[in-house]
Parts: C-alpha cells; structure tokens; sequence
C-alpha cells in the first residue's frame, strides 16, 4: 500500500521512512500501523526520538525493528506512562537487610547468644563490620543500575533489598524496569553498570580482607560441618596478589601436575585440602567473597539478568538458543554444589524473557561492543563453578 496522503500517521513516518509498504493493523496483531522500508537518517537513535515526539501528541508509541535488512516501523496504541512508586517499602526492607546482615555477621562473630537487650546490641554490633562491607558492595551495585536508568531518563524503581537472616543474611537486591530501555545502548548501559560498580567495590575491600585474614595450616581431620567459600579466576588471583601463594593450597599433589591438580579443585571442589593452608577470612573478607559470588550469579547470560541483558545487546534474539546450554552446564555442575539445580529451575521458568528494546535497529556503538565483552569477560573471571564445599 503507498502512503496515504491526507492519514496523519503516514505523513509523520514518510519524513524519516521511506516507505515501500503500509500493513494497516487489527486488535490482535497489537498494533495500529506497519511501514517497511528504510530510514532516512542514518542515525536510527535521532530518527527514534523525533518520531516520538512527533506521534507522541496522537498517543501512540512508536517500535523499531529489522525485518531482512528492511526496516519496519510498528505504531502501537497509547503511550507508556509508568505510575510512581512508592519508596517506603524499598527503606522499611533495607532497613530490615541492614539488621538481617549484622545479625549474621554477629552470629559469626559471637560464641553465645545474647540473652539481655545490652548483649544483643553488642552481638549485632560485632556484625558491623561484616555489613558495612557487604551492603557497600550490593547498594553500589544496585545503584549502579538506577543512576545509570536516571541517567537516561528510563524510569526505574529505587532497589529493594531482600533480608534473609541465615547463610550472607541477604538474598540480595533487585531493581525493576518500570518502562522499556529505548534502545540497546540504553539497555547495556542500565545492565552492566551494575556489576561493575559492585565489582569495583568488591575487590578493594576484598584486598583488604585478604591482608587482615591469616593464613593457617588445615587439620587433617575437618570439623563436622567445614566449609570451604568456591573459587574463582579473580578470587585466586587476588589471594595470590596478597598472600603470595595459590589458596588452598594442599598437603600434596598426590603425583598430579598441579596445573591438572587446579583445575580439577576449580571446577569440583575435590579433594578437599586437608592437611594443607589456606586463608581464615575475617568478616571484611568473607563479605568481599560475597561480593564477587553476586557478581558471578547476576552476569549468568540468561534472561533479565544482568549478563542476560549483556547477551541479548550483543545477539538480539538469537541470545535465546544459549538458554539449553546454559541449563545443561548448570545442571551438570548441580552434581558437584546442587544449589545450580535451584538456579537452573529459575533460569528456566525466567530465562526465556528478555528486557526488549523500542528500539531494535539502532546497533551498539563500538565503545559499547568493547563494554559489552568486557562483561563477558568478567563473568569468566568472577565465576565459581562450585561456589561453597
């Protein structure tokens, strides 16, 4: 169909598409109008915003996609206003996180529960250290993803913080998209700035950590209920950096070259190195393991995770076809820490969704693609096949 000269749709897309075909849309195919052909403007991401503004007076949003080189342009009905939260309940759960992390700190420090109000405000006092060091790193991160969505003036919730008064005394935090990211650059921005700023913090108070934490022998006979945190690229390298050795490092080799040796532990956590050293980490240094550990699980590529995003910035769509192989790896590394079966479950009921852009023509600019693999690479450097023995 040609345009139509006196449709107001059609003289508002003609200025920035030419147009080779119109398809006039119905209810059930969730659009009002569908042009096909090619921009004008060889910058797709100007192009989006002034056919915005311009059908924004009309209520009606615009989409970019790519059909075969060919680019269409989908008018959908309404405009996309997100609704205020409200922020109470985001203070009220960091607030309770806060607690959540000093009792377990506490509960790592302490030898005997409190039994009178003096002793409990000393108990989670002893866990201060353990939760400002891990609350620095997790509200880095999260603020890192809502500055970056402020930025770009894509409305996100403030984060809201998840206590959990056992194991880091958290199950983490989480922000929400509350509007589609315009375009992918927007998309990679808002995912990956994240990662990096909770990395950033991570490894310095990680550092520290590691310089207070002793170095001592292991017993041949492990306690009932010993637990070793996993390893990572990063995290031995930093443990090397600092003690100036590979941790833990064991009694013997048994006649295995320890290149063979290490990367057996890495990726199943055995044998166990009784008998040999390794680090006794304080409260700053576990929470700086912690830290790196939520780095890892947030950059797996699946689905609205941070790496998912990161995944579909670089394939588009075709980020979907990793979801069987990243289910099969995490259920055959379930077999050595079965908590991978849980996140496989998750990644599977979750992982098939992606946050989609409006705007799927405009490509990454080549400082984006370099950030982009940079957040592949830190996955590979952060992740722990076996995060706890």
């Amino acid at each position: 169909m040609l345009p139509v000269e006196n449709d107001q749709f059609t003289l508002i897309v003609s200025r920035y598409l030419r147009i080779d075909d119109t398809t006039w849309g119905e209810e059930k195919k969730g659009y009002l109008v569908r042009y096909r052909g090619q921009l004008y403007n060889q910058d797709s991401a100007v192009a989006y915003d002034q056919l915005a503004q311009a059908v924004r007076p009309l209520n009606v949003t615009p989409l970019f996609r790519l059909e075969e080189n060919r680019h269409v342009i989908l008018l959908m009905n309404g405009i996309i206003q997100p609704k205020p939260t409200k922020i109470w309940g985001n203070i009220l759960f960091f607030v309770l996180t806060v607690l959540s992390v000093m009792f377990v700190g506490g509960t790592n420090s302490a030898t005997t529960t409190p039994t009178t109000i003096d002793g409990w405000v000393k108990f989670l006092l002893g866990g201060l250290p353990f939760a400002i060091a891990l609350m620095a790193i997790l509200v880095c991160h999260e603020f890192g993803h809502y500055l970056a969505g402020r930025y770009h003036k894509t409305t996100v919730t403030l984060p809201f913080f998840i206590p959990f008064p056992f194991g880091f005394g958290t199950m983490g935090a989480f922000i929400q998209l509350k509007e589609p990211p315009k375009n992918r650059r927007i998309l990679l921005d808002i995912g990956i700035t994240g990662p990096l700023a909770g990395l950033i913090v991570a490894i310095p108070i990680l550092l520290l950590g590691l310089y207070l934490s002793p170095v001592d022998k292991i017993p041949f006979q492990l306690p009932l209920g010993q637990i070793f945190e996993g390893n990572s690229i990063l995290y031995l390298l930093l443990k090397f950096i600092v003690k100036g050795q590979l941790l833990p490092q064991p009694y013997t080799y048994a006649g295995l070259n320890p290149v063979i040796y290490w990367i057996r532990y890495f990726f199943t956590g055995m044998p166990l190195p009784a008998g040999g050293l390794d680090v006794s980490l304080n409260p700053i240094a576990w929470a700086g393991w912690i830290g790196l550990l939520v780095t890892s699980l947030n950059l797996i590529p699946a689905g609205q995770l941070d790496g998912g995003h990161i995944m579909y910035v670089l394939l588009g769509r075709r980020a979907t076809k990793l979801l069987p192989f990243i289910l099969i790896a995490l259920v055959a590394l379930g077999l050595v820490w079965s908590g991978w079966w849980l996140w496989a479950a998750l990644i599977f009921l979750l992982g098939r969704y992606h946050a989609e852009p409006l705007d799927q023509i405009t490509p990454l600019d080549p400082k984006r693609q370099a950030l982009a693999v940079l957040g592949v690479i830190v996955f590979i450097l952060v992740f722990m096949p076996v995060p706890l023995v």
